[in-house]
Formats: structure tokens, C-alpha cells, sequence
């Protein structure tokens, strides 16, 4: 897990951050969460807080990319309150191909908390 603060966030992911804010508005959910596949497509998915189902909104993202049939995840996006993406989030990730991918984790304002790789 590696922190990359400071490097300036590529226009791509930035797009990202945009995206996983709008899920989290648009559904009133905790969570916004976004993916960029190894083709250039984007998923985007919040948090899912059902009795006989609970998934994160990065969790929900990645299944959304392997249900459509992606192979690799290029990045992901997370937008919470937390300070931290959760091991099993890089994980979900991680499983996808993705271990030097960036998650990003920012707040709900679109700020940058932190960057840090999947694997």
C-alpha cells in the first residue's frame, strides 16, 4: 500500500471522484464509488444497505465492472466520510487485476484524502 498525495491526479481519475460524488448524491447513500476498466469504461455504484445484502460502494462498482465483463480495473474511486478505504476494498480491486491500481479515497466534497494501490 503505497500513498501518492502528491503527485498531481490525472484528469481521467479526477473524472472519477466526479462520478462517485454524483452516486452518492443522487441516491442519499454513504458511499459513491467509481471503477475505470483496462478499456476506458466506468462504473459507478453506491453503497447497497439491503437486510439480506450489504456492500460497499467500491465493492459494488467492482461487481458491476466483472459482471460486464471487464478483465482489469485501470483505477477505482471512493468518496466517504471514512478516512480510510477498508482491506477488503483494495482487495475487491486487487482480484480484478488491478494491484498497482490507485484507489482514491476523498471526501465528500471531492478533496483527496489519500491515494494508495490496491495490492
Amino acid at each position: 500500500m503505497l500513498a501518492r498525495m502528491s503527485e498531481p491526479l490525472d484528469p481521467e481519475d479526477r473524472k472519477l471522484i466526479t462520478l462517485a460524488r454524483s452516486a452518492r448524491a443522487r441516491n442519499g447513500v454513504p458511499e459513491g464509488a467509481a471503477v475505470r476498466d483496462e478499456t476506458g469504461r466506468t462504473y459507478v455504484a453506491g453503497s447497497v444497505a439491503l437486510p439480506s445484502l450489504e456492500l460497499s460502494a467500491l465493492r459494488t462498482a467492482v461487481a458491476m465492472a466483472v459482471a460486464s465483463g471487464a478483465k482489469s480495473l485501470e483505477a477505482a474511486a471512493v468518496v466517504t466520510e471514512a478516512q480510510a478505504a477498508s482491506p477488503e476494498d483494495r482487495a475487491a480491486v486487487r482480484d480484478l487485476g488491478g494491484a498497482s491500481a490507485p484507489v482514491i479515497l476523498a471526501g465528500p466534497d471531492g478533496t483527496v484524502r489519500s491515494t494508495v494501490t490496491a495490492g
